[in-house]
């Protein structure tokens, strides 16, 4: 008899977990009108201190610049953020996240609680902080 594959198993169920909750902050964005993508790149614009470069954006992310241009062009549309030139460099374009771009960012938040709060109400307050305890070990700096 062989032993469990008791790593497969948690591979598959942080797996099945990552879609659940992508499916529930998916619900929840699309009120919002911003896909998950759209999001995650309006939360890095806005963790800067000054206006990004495209570059910067398409590095902290981990996309490729062009993935990172088409993000920009639908956040634009939807008047979130603009493109202002440079000051020091004309040629160098950043994204600048507007005031319609800070309701939506609030409008995110809310929407990401909701989503989060559907995928762990099975949980009672213990079991989240445990949950918590353990990712924290997963993702902490010396494990990348």
């Amino acid at each position: 008899m062989t032993a469990p594959d008791t790593s497969g198993q948690l591979a598959e169920q942080l797996l099945r977990l990552t879609r659940r909750l992508h499916r529930a902050q998916k619900r929840y964005l699309d009120p919002v009108g911003i896909t998950p993508a759209q999001s995650r790149l309006l939360r890095t614009v806005a963790h800067y201190d000054s206006p990004p470069r495209m570059a910067d954006l398409a590095r902290h992310l981990e996309v490729v610049p062009r993935a990172v241009t088409t993000l920009v062009d639908a956040l634009e549309a939807n008047g979130a953020v603009r493109r202002v030139p440079d000051p020091s460099n004309r040629r160098v374009i950043r994204i600048e996240i507007t005031d319609a771009g800070r309701t939506t960012l609030s409008e995110l938040r809310a929407a990401r609680r909701a989503a989060v709060e559907d995928v762990l109400a099975p949980l009672d307050a213990g079991q989240r902080d445990v949950l918590g305890d353990l990712l924290a070990e997963l993702l902490s700096p010396d494990r990348t």
